[in-house]
């Protein structure tokens, strides 16, 4: 069984067990969430597509980890002015641990 949910402007492919880093979510380490919106859940032979979201579709999650991500260097540069800018930047992320799809 797996589904498709949408969370921070991107969809993810989650299966129970599954852990997955989304955009950061105000919640603490430990916490349990309910992620509502679901845009596919598939189970074996039967697959439900929402229009949006599938209705009565939920998938259960634990905030396991607040982090940053991997440091983004941006440099900018135009040739014969002398100019140049570097600066660099860090995404925050929440890590989650798919629990369980309730379709």
């Amino acid at each position: 069984m797996y589904a498709v949910i949408a969370t921070g402007g991107k969809q993810y492919r989650v299966c129970p067990g599954d852990s997955i880093e989304v955009e950061k979510l105000p919640h603490e380490v430990g916490d349990q969430i309910e992620l509502d919106q679901v845009l596919l859940v598939a189970d074996g032979d039967r697959t439900r597509v929402g229009r949006p979201w599938v209705e009565n579709a939920r998938v259960k999650a634990t905030v396991t980890r607040q982090a940053k991500g991997r440091k983004v260097v941006v440099f900018k540069y135009k040739n014969k002015n002398r100019y140049r800018r570097t600066k660099g930047h860090r995404q925050h992320h929440t890590r989650l641990r798919i629990d369980e799809i309730i379709a």
